[in-house]
């Protein structure tokens, strides 16, 4: 499940620059039955299986090498919510181990051996690899030199606390929809003013939960913009 996206786009630059290392383990080599097991059915009974404590721990014993900061991560539904933030705390660390559940889950004994438990939203997938992988990109994208561009890192949604402002590229009228006049001006400081306060406006119509996160970071500018959006907003309100 992780060649192909590890072998495409930054990713693959990355590793080939020698910016991250991606390193992927099979359970199954850290078991000692002739059968190879690396789950077992649940105590108590119930549906499934349950991936097991002991070949979970010599992985982590041995995988994990000393390097500081670290962290274990365990991929869950009962984790704290992924968020750009935390993204940025990983990508500080020398090394991030992410355990994939599968299953019914992971023996609770695990929680022993890990730092935190992370999920990508509220939703069922069949097993831990893809939120593992969504959480590889966000962090390996901070990592400086990974992405050409620092700026674009800088301009992503959720990195400023807002999302972002709309963006246009040629030709500038397709069947009458055309590009703000103000992106064709050539005036920079007028430019920044629409992105910023188009990125306000969105993020109060989409994602309001974001504002208040994002308020203390605000110059004095942007509140003041904030402010009239959300007077207008009111205003507009039946």
């Amino acid at each position: 499940m992780f060649g192909s996206p590890l072998q495409e786009s930054l990713l693959h630059k990355a590793q080939c620059n020698g910016l991250v290392t991606v390193a992927v383990h099979d359970l199954r080599v850290f078991t000692e039955d002739k059968h190879k097991t690396a789950d077992d059915k649940p105590y108590g009974g119930g549906a499934g299986m349950v991936m097991k404590i002991e070949p979970l721990v010599k992985a982590l014993e041995q995988i994990r090498g000393g390097m500081q900061p670290s962290k274990t991560v365990l991929l869950s539904p009962q984790g704290a919510l992924f968020t750009q933030e935390r993204a940025l705390q990983l990508s500080r660390c020398a090394q991030v181990v992410l355990i994939c559940g599968r299953y019914e889950g992971v023996d609770e004994r695990v929680l022993h051996f890990v730092d935190e438990e992370l999920s990508i939203g509220d939703y069922v997938l069949s097993g831990g690899e893809i939120p593992a992988m969504v959480v590889i990109d966000a962090v390996a994208r901070l990592i400086p030199g990974v992405v050409g561009d620092e700026a674009s890192v800088r301009e992503d949604s959720f990195a400023n606390g807002l999302l972002k402002y709309p963006q246009y590229t040629r030709p500038p009228d397709f069947r009458g929809l055309t590009v703000p006049d103000v992106l064709l001006s050539g005036d920079h400081e007028r430019i920044r003013q629409w992105r910023r306060g188009e990125a306000l406006q969105k993020t109060l119509a989409r994602r309001p939960d974001l504002i208040a996160r994002a308020r203390p970071t605000m110059d004095h500018e942007e509140i003041t913009l904030l402010e009239t959006l959300q007077q207008s907003q009111k205003g507009e309100q039946p």
